[in-house]
């Protein structure tokens, strides 16, 4: 069975030179099981980003050419595009003119989230109360959150129908 992976990282802002990744959530399909793997705050490395995706011929993102590979190279030095295949969701939805951020392409699709109160924003929030005030629950929610987005990105991708065989991002 082809196994393929959806990624999507959490930052405490929009610029990689002025913010960090608080969580890189990953999620591994067609192993005859499903695999969630989140790396929290310093578990952020190359090493540790290339061991989750080892075997994985082909990643989903939502924006990921321009906003979580970058990331992902600017602070940990690993270039996932040369040594995967990268295939951005957003760009097969604007083909079928779904336009905005992930959350509203969801909405636009009918992809229900568990919560849908919690917006980047609220990110960013969560990795400071946890950081600061040592507040688990805060952390949890922000897993759930990161959880969430990468679950819908494999629902997103099968409403679109994309295949493999033509994953080219334009």
């Amino acid at each position: 069975m082809l196994i393929e992976a959806y990624l999507d990282i959490e930052t405490t802002g929009l610029s990689p030179e002025d913010s960090i990744i608080t969580v890189t959530g990953i999620y591994r399909w067609g192993e005859d099981e499903e695999n969630f793997i989140q790396l929290i705050g310093k578990e952020n490395t190359a090493e540790n980003i290339c061991s989750a995706l080892e075997g994985i011929p082909v990643i989903y993102t939502y924006n990921g050419k321009r906003f979580d590979l970058p990331f992902i190279k600017h602070h940990t030095g690993a270039d996932l595009e040369k040594i995967l295949h990268h295939h951005d969701l957003m760009f097969d939805c604007w083909r079928h003119r779904l336009r905005g951020g992930l959350k509203a392409v969801e909405r636009q699709l009918g992809i229900a989230r568990k919560l849908p109160e919690v917006n980047g924003l609220d990110a960013i929030q969560l990795w400071w109360r946890y950081t600061e005030n040592f507040d688990v629950e805060a952390l949890q929610t922000l897993l759930a959150y990161n959880k969430e987005d990468i679950a819908n990105l494999k629902i997103l991708k099968e409403m679109l129908c994309v295949k493999v065989s033509h994953c080219r991002d334009g």
